[in-house]
C-alpha cells in the first residue's frame, strides 16, 4: 500500500517587490509565511552594513508584509477603544499611537499602531505573522457590534519604511508636503514621487527618525516609489535593508518584538509597556486583570537590559542564572549591537533580581557568562 503523501506546505506569500528584492540578490527567508528579504549582502553590504546606514545616513526597508484593518462607523472609536489598551479618544485626526490588543489575561494577542484617520475612521496596524488571527480575534469580540464596519485591507497595502537621520531629506525630495512639521506619531496624505493619496506617517522601528508610506499595493507602483526613494537617497548612502538590521536596530532601541518580550503568555506590565497602558480610561479587554496585578505590588517578573561583560553573546532563548548558578529567567531577545559595538539582550527575570540592578549570568552554550543590568533603550538617537 503506498504511503500518503504529506500535503504540501502552503505557499509564501510575496509582497509586490519580491521581484526586486531578489534582483538585488538579497537573501530570503520565510518570515511568518512570508517570503521576506532578511539581508543583502552584494556590494558591500549584509546586515552591519544595512544598520549602519540606517543610523548614520538612511536605509529602505519594504515592510508590506504588515496588516492592515480598518474600523469605519459611529461605533469605531467605542469598539477600538474596548480591545486596546491605549487611550483612543485622545487621538486627533492625523494623529497615532502605539498600543496593544490584550487577552482577558492582560496578555498580548499583538501589539498595534492605531492612526485615526477621522473621528469614525480608524487604522490598525498589526503584525505580519498574526494579520489572520488579529483580525479574526477583532471580528469575534467587536465584530457584532452596530454602527461600525470592520475590513481587513492588508492585501491592497504596500508599505515602505525610510529610516535615518538623513530620511527626511531623502523623502522630502519626492513630495511637495512639508515634512519637517510632521511630528513623532503624526501622518498626514499626499502625492510621493508622483502617487497620488500616500499616507505619509512619521514613524518606525529602528529607533532612529523616519518615515512609513502606505500606497496601493499593486507592483508597477510600489516598485516605482521604491526605485524613488533608492535614487532619492544615493547622495546620503541609502542602502535596501532587510529583516535582520530591523530587529538588531529594534534591539538598540529596546524595542518589544512580538513572539519574544510580548505574547499570550506575558502581560504588558511584565514587558514593561506601561506608558502605553491606560488603565483610567474606562472598560477594555484585560483591565480588571492588570489592575489586580497592579494592587498586588506589580508584576512578579520583567523585562530588563543586559550588557554582557564577558566575551559571549547571549542569545534569544538562553537561560539567565543568578550569580549562584541558578537559572532564574530567561534571553528574550539578543544579539552583537552593530552601532554600540557590544554584545546586548533583552530578558525576563524575576523583578527582585530587576529591582536590584545585580549582574547576572547567561548560558553560552557551555559557559556562564557574566552580564549587567542596564538601562533601557540602550540607544537613544540625539535630539536635533
Amino acid at each position: 500500500m503506498a504511503t500518503p503523501e504529506a500535503p504540501a506546505a502552503p505557499a509564501l506569500k510575496k509582497t509586490a517587490l519580491n521581484a526586486t528584492h531578489r534582483s538585488l540578490k538579497a537573501r530570503m527567508v520565510d518570515f511568518g509565511g512570508w517570503d521576506m528579504p532578511v539581508e543583502y549582502p552584494g556590494n558591500g553590504g549584509g546586515l552591519i552594513a544595512e544598520h549602519m546606514a540606517v543610523r548614520t545616513g538612511v536605509g529602505l526597508f519594504d515592510v508590506s508584509h504588515m496588516g492592515e484593518i480598518q474600523f469605519r462607523g459611529p461605533g469605531a472609536l467605542e469598539a477600538v477603544q474596548s480591545i486596546t489598551m491605549n487611550d483612543v479618544s485622545k487621538l486627533k485626526d492625523g494623529q497615532a499611537h502605539y498600543s496593544a490588543l490584550l487577552t482577558p489575561l492582560g496578555t498580548v494577542v499583538d501589539d498595534i499602531l492605531v492612526y485615526r484617520l477621522s473621528e469614525n475612521d480608524y487604522l490598525l496596524v498589526v503584525n505580519a505573522g498574526t494579520t489572520d488571527k488579529d483580525y479574526a480575534w477583532i471580528r469575534n469580540q467587536v465584530g457584532g457590534r452596530p454602527g461600525i464596519h470592520i475590513s481587513n485591507y492588508s492585501p491592497y497595502y504596500s508599505q515602505l519604511a525610510i529610516q535615518g537621520p538623513r530620511a527626511l531629506e531623502t523623502l522630502q525630495k519626492l513630495t511637495k508636503v512639508d515634512l519637517a512639521p510632521i511630528k513623532n506619531y503624526w501622518f498626514t496624505w499626499g502625492t510621493v514621487a508622483g502617487i497620488p493619496n500616500v499616507l505619509i506617517a512619521r514613524t518606525g522601528y529602528s529607533g532612529e527618525d523616519g518615515f512609513e508610506v502606505y500606497l496601493p499595493s499593486d507592483e508597477p507602483t510600489s516598485v516605482k516609489m521604491w526605485e524613488a526613494l533608492m535614487e532619492a537617497g544615493a547622495e546620503f548612502g541609502i542602502r535596501p535593508c532587510g529583516l535582520g538590521a530591523r530587529n538588531t536596530l529594534r534591539l538598540e532601541a529596546g524595542m518589544s518584538l512580538y513572539g519574544n518580550e510580548i505574547s499570550e503568555e506575558i502581560n504588558v506590565l511584565e514587558a514593561g509597556l506601561d506608558r502605553w497602558l491606560k488603565l483610567d480610561k474606562g472598560e477594555f479587554i484585560g483591565r480588571e486583570a492588570l489592575k489586580s496585578v497592579v494592587a498586588s505590588g506589580g508584576p512578579k517578573r520583567k523585562i530588563v537590559g543586559l550588557e554582557m561583560v564577558d566575551r559571549g553573546i547571549g542569545r534569544d532563548h538562553y537561560p539567565v542564572l543568578d550569580l549562584e548558578g541558578r537559572e532564574i529567567g530567561v534571553i528574550t531577545s539578543g544579539s552583537p549591537a552593530p552601532f554600540l559595538k557590544t554584545n546586548i539582550a533583552l530578558a525576563m527575570i524575576p523583578s527582585e533580581v530587576a529591582a536590584s540592578g545585580s549582574d547576572v549570568l547567561v548560558q553560552v552554550r557551555a559557559n556562564q557568562v557574566r552580564a549587567r543590568q542596564v538601562a533601557l533603550p540602550f540607544y537613544k538617537r540625539a535630539k536635533k
